[in-house]
């Protein structure tokens, strides 16, 4: 089995369904209005239902109410939170699903702050001052190669068909998600560049059961 991959940003059952038939493990809906990939909760309870019960389903929010959430993800049915923003430990541990806590690395990225947090996995972002996400940039992988944690890993930032494989070699992560690298402008995703991912993710190994 390869490398589990979730694809974030999908603003539409069209992209959904792109996502799938290539093999996605998990879909992620953004619901950071800040956001250009943000999609209304509204409009995906119009379609959710399509995407079959193996593929599971992210919600993410960046710094958003509790009781927000818990309305949306309960609407929807999703299988993970992914929680993007400066949530604390506590506000994690509130959630009524599984939580995927990111953090964005850049050079003064402290590893010490995991322990901390009891989630399902960890995502590592990049950094970039202002935005919560979404950059289309990678960080330096070394920054976490040698992390021990006990949540799984899932590596993220700017990931595309010409660097995932560099990233998973240096990383080894759990699962990887994949957003800008796969999309054609912002919040639409490009067949072509799904299916070449996934091309390349061939005979990739992930560990650790999350998707």
């Amino acid at each position: 089995m390869n490398i589990p991959v979730k694809i974030c940003g999908i603003t539409s059952l069209k992209d959904a369904k792109i996502a799938v038939n290539y093999g996605a493990s998990a879909i992620g809906l953004i619901f950071f209005q800040g956001s250009p990939r943000y999609v209304d909760p509204g409009k995906v309870k119009n379609w959710i239902l399509d995407i079959p019960k193996n593929v599971k389903k992210v919600g993410v929010f960046v710094n958003e109410k509790i009781e927000n959430i818990h309305s949306i993800v309960r609407d929807l049915n999703l299988d993970f939170i992914q929680l993007h923003g400066h949530e604390s430990p506590d506000y994690c541990d509130q959630m009524i699903k599984p939580v995927i806590k990111v953090f964005r690395v850049g050079d003064d990225f402290d590893s010490n702050v995991l322990k901390d947090y009891q989630v399902a996995a960890f995502l590592f972002d990049t950094y970039q001052k202002g935005r919560p996400g979404g950059t289309g940039e990678n960080f330096n992988w070394d920054l976490i190669a040698d992390l021990k944690t006990n949540a799984p890993i899932i590596l993220s930032g700017g990931l595309n068909a010409g660097n995932i494989l560099d990233g998973i070699k240096a990383v080894n992560p759990s699962a990887v998600d994949i957003n800008s690298g796969v999309e054609s402008i912002p919040g639409i995703k490009d067949g072509w560049k799904v299916e070449n991912i996934f091309s390349k993710l061939e005979n990739t190994k992930g560990h650790g059961e999350l998707f």
